[in-house]
């Protein structure tokens, strides 16, 4: 009986483990997609501020004629 007990209980804390395992996992995966996005943002943000500075050149060079 005492080793009936035993089983259970392991396969139980088991089980939780493995549920943990996998939130972790998940959570990790969110987390990853969130920076890929937020480096993206913050690529093309740069990218358009790049161009706004370009722009800002040449009428600056422009005016300068």
């Amino acid at each position: 009986m005492k080793t009936l007990l035993v089983i259970t209980m392991a396969a139980a804390l088991a089980g939780c483990g493995v549920e943990t395992a996998a939130t972790a996992a998940s959570a990790a995966s969110i987390k990853k997609q969130e920076l890929e996005q937020a480096q993206k943002t913050m690529a093309q943000a740069q990218q358009k501020i790049d161009g706004a500075m370009q722009q800002m050149q040449q009428r600056a060079d422009s005016m300068e004629q």
